[in-house]
């Protein structure tokens, strides 16, 4: 009869801990929206299929070895990446203190006392106890905070993880900026030569009566400012130069790398083609909506905030049930009901104790509600993040389809350009063309040229971008 008593009662508290919902396990049903990626860009895209460029590894989706091995030193020496290591490893301590939580706590309080009364001699007793408390976790209060300890330290995971994603992107971003300027450099030492040598036809000229001075002014004028353009390019080659190493955290120096062009993004289909299809969408593989919730950083720590509210939210509820202590001590005393006997004898104790909440000034109250309220703010930001993300997306692709349509006009343009400067040239050679016109040509072709070597750069760093924001990178 005791024995079914003691059944009853261990079910019936099993169905009160089930329908109060203290051991329930987070499960994240919070609804998100459909076509997070848009569809202006996807109806051009027509390889949009469960396939991702974010699952590639960023050592073969960056194919330059000399950016691998850039990026291998970034991640390795960066101050930021290795700060959000160390809240990892902070995070995996207080699990692991969550964790022995469940234990018993022991400790041992050795206490010596001298006393005296009136003339009576002094009289010496000590205590060597080893003292054992012990929380029983009848109401899951030490389950819901282990299990919020671990999101938090999930969370950590994916910051790190977020930090390393952005860290290899603007590595990357920087590298081939660097690229870009030193093409930009090259096509204005070309073009210091070439108006160089049109300064000096135009001299020659002047000096034979045959031009005014005011046209060698203005070509020397034009060939002073493309002097000035160099040297403000040579600049900003040092300040690229000086981000990477600020990345690297080392002292400014030369950051070697392969000339533009020399390896592109990866990219199967389109290797041996032009190089702007390094950045055509139809090439790219985005995916699914997915896939970008299992691997994007930023996504997966919203949803382990939201794991870590719900434990939170779950604690501050078992805060209205009783807690159950169990205390013990075990050693020697000479000291025992009031008399003093040597040698010391062995003391043993026991003292359960139950404690149940009944006012606490409105502690346990508010307490629950601020956590409800921040369970459902997070579920509200979780969504937002789903939808930044989808946005980000989207504006990669269409970053990456203007620079694919733009690359094609510049391309031409620089063409048909480079034919107008040499005509114009030879047509001024002749006498019958003005200076103005072999200035306006010089000018315009050098504007497209490095508008187009600028437009390259922007295609590239829009499929990192794209990278970046499917969650590549993260591993």
């Amino acid at each position: 009869m005791l024995h079914l008593k003691k059944v009853v009662a261990v079910a019936t508290v099993s169905m009160m801990l089930t329908g109060c919902g203290l051991y329930n396990k987070y499960d994240n049903k919070t609804q998100t929206p459909e076509n997070v990626f848009g569809t202006s860009q996807l109806d051009a895209t027509p390889d949009a299929t469960s396939e991702s460029i974010a699952s590639m590894s960023w050592r073969d989706f960056f194919t330059d070895p000399l950016l691998q091995q850039l990026i291998e030193q970034v991640l390795a020496n960066n101050t930021d990446l290795n700060s959000a290591r160390i809240a990892v490893e902070k995070s995996q301590a207080a699990l692991t203190a969550a964790k022995l939580a469940y234990l018993p706590s022991l400790a041992i309080a050795p206490q010596g006392t001298l006393s005296k009364f009136d003339k009576n001699p002094w009289t010496k007793s000590y205590n060597l106890p080893l003292q054992l408390s012990w929380d029983v976790d009848v109401f899951g209060s030490i389950t819901s905070k282990k299990r919020a300890a671990k999101a938090v330290m999930l969370q950590a995971q994916m910051r790190e993880e977020a930090v390393r994603a952005n860290l290899i992107s603007a590595t990357a971003q920087q590298y081939y900026l660097l690229q870009v300027l030193d093409r930009q450099l090259e096509i204005l030492i070309q073009t210091d030569s070439l108006w160089r040598t049109s300064l000096e036809t135009q001299i020659a000229l002047w000096e034979n009566g045959k031009s005014y001075s005011t046209a060698v002014n203005q070509m020397e004028s034009s060939y002073l400012n493309v002097k000035t353009q160099i040297v403000d390019v040579r600049r900003d080659i040092l300040s690229v130069e000086n981000a990477l190493c600020s990345l690297l955290a080392i002292a400014p120096q030369h950051i070697a790398r392969a000339k533009w062009g020399d390896s592109v993004l990866a990219h199967k289909k389109a290797m041996g083609d032009d190089s702007e299809r390094m950045f055509d969408i139809r090439y790219l593989k985005i995916g699914v909506p997915a896939q970008m919730l299992e691997r994007r950083p930023e996504i997966r720590m919203a949803n382990h905030a939201m794991e870590e509210a719900f434990y939170n939210h779950q604690t501050a509820r078992a805060a209205f049930f009783p807690t159950i202590t169990l205390n013990g001590a075990a050693g020697w005393t000479n000291s025992g009901g009031g008399m003093i006997v040597n040698p010391g004898k062995l003391l043993l104790n026991a003292i359960g104790t139950l404690t149940q909440p009944i006012f606490a000034r409105g502690k346990l109250i508010a307490n629950k509600k601020i956590a409800k309220l921040t369970e459902e703010d997070l579920q509200k930001k979780y969504v937002q993040a789903v939808i930044d993300a989808g946005n980000e997306v989207n504006e990669a692709l269409a970053d990456c389809q203007v620079a694919r349509e733009k690359h094609q006009y510049y391309h031409r343009q620089v063409a048909v350009l480079k034919e107008a400067y040499t005509g114009t040239h030879e047509l001024m050679d002749n006498g019958k063309a003005s200076y103005l016109e072999v200035l306006t040509a010089q000018e315009t072709l050098l504007s497209a040229q490095l508008s187009e070597a600028m437009n390259m750069y922007e295609g590239a760093q829009s499929v990192i971008e794209l990278y970046i924001a499917l969650g590549g990178g993260s591993k």
